[in-house]
């Protein structure tokens, strides 16, 4: 009895654990496992161990379809040896699009691990750069879409290996430029229009971080403006600074003119006897042009067009016989874009 109860028993177990490992195994993928296509399924980021050829892709979920929300994707690429990869978007691409110029909601984002440094990340409707090439074995993509708005076609990005027999060619080694000079450096910075332009000028691969820290209060100094409560999201307060230079400097704005002296008329007069038209005003003390000799600068209209009014007219009538009183169609000239000129300009 005994040992038929065990046979019975020991029938049973293979079959069991053969459920239990199919069961486990369709919810985790070790790390060290690794699937025939080269593939390691990890709880963090999916590995891509690239080999023979090395060329796939890795995309958005449903490309090139929308992808779904709230979706955070990593994968690893991963070269053999000291080989590099090749990274080509595919011309379809589109994400939600940037708040502000920067990409925070939906993205996709390339890290050199090698370095530790971001090849960039890119959103909206902006295709990436034709080709990256990687500094070392490994890569990690990542791409993040929050809860709201889903674009489409979504990314795909396409990897391969770099040939060893063809390897990049070497810049030749050539002397660091000397930086620019304080006037070189103002022409190009004057012309930029926010402060995120201005930090990724500067420093294209740090330039986020710059923002951080550019209004981090420090120990030993905080400034009155950050004391009075006057900073409130950074860079905020310097783009409406800029803004309201653009506005106030060599830009089109409303003024009133008399109709008899735009018209030159003298023998009747208007009612209203005074209509706002568009006018170029402002000083040029901050134009690229007239930086050298803006005093001798004038602000000038470069683009300006035509509108009618109609107006009431009131004209004495041949002989005295009173006035003569009729609606009367007038045009003015209206300045719809602005420039300076400067007097060294015109030599």
């Amino acid at each position: 009895m005994n040992l038929q109860l065990f046979l019975l028993l020991a029938s049973l177990l293979p079959h069991y654990g053969s459920e239990a490992d199919s069961s486990l195994g369709t919810k985790f993928l070790h790390a060290n496992v690794k699937e025939p296509n080269g593939v390691e399924e990890g709880q963090q980021e999916r590995v891509v161990r690239l080999s023979g050829e090395g060329q796939g892709e890795v995309q958005s979920p449903d490309f090139p379809h929308p992808y779904p929300r709230d979706t955070q994707l990593l994968w690893r690429l991963v070269a053999p040896g000291n080989r590099r990869m090749q990274l080509t978007f595919d011309p379809r691409f589109g994400l939600e699009d940037p708040e502000d110029g920067i990409c925070k909601y939906d993205f996709v984002e390339i890290e050199d691990l090698s370095e530790g440094t971001v090849l960039g990340r890119w959103c909206g409707s902006q295709s990436g750069p034709v080709i990256l090439l990687s500094k070392g074995t490994q890569v990690r993509v990542r791409f993040v879409s929050d809860e709201y708005f889903p674009s489409e076609p979504g990314f795909c990005l396409h990897y391969s290996l770099l040939p060893t027999s063809d390897p990049e060619p070497q810049a030749p080694a050539v002397t660091p430029a000397a930086p620019p000079s304080v006037e070189e450096l103002e022409e190009v910075v004057s012309t930029l229009g926010t402060v995120e332009e201005v930090l990724k000028y500067l420093d294209p691969e740090r330039w986020r971080a710059d923002m951080e820290e550019l209004y981090r209060p420090t120990w030993f100094g905080l400034g009155k403006s950050f004391i009075h409560n006057k900073k409130t999201r950074v860079g905020s307060d310097l783009n409406q600074l800029r803004e309201e230079v653009r506005l106030y400097s060599c830009t089109p704005r409303n003024v009133s003119v008399s109709l008899r002296e735009e018209l030159r008329r003298t023998d009747a007069i208007f009612w209203p006897s005074c209509l706002l038209v568009r006018r170029c005003g402002g000083n040029c003390c901050c134009s690229q042009t007239c930086s050298q000799a803006w005093e001798q600068c004038s602000c000038v209209p470069s683009r300006t067009s035509r509108k009618y009014y109609e107006v009431l007219q009131l004209k004495h009538r041949a002989g005295g016989r009173g006035l003569q009183r009729s609606m009367a169609d007038v045009v003015l000239e209206h300045h719809e874009e602005c420039s300076c000129q400067c007097q060294q300009n015109q030599d």
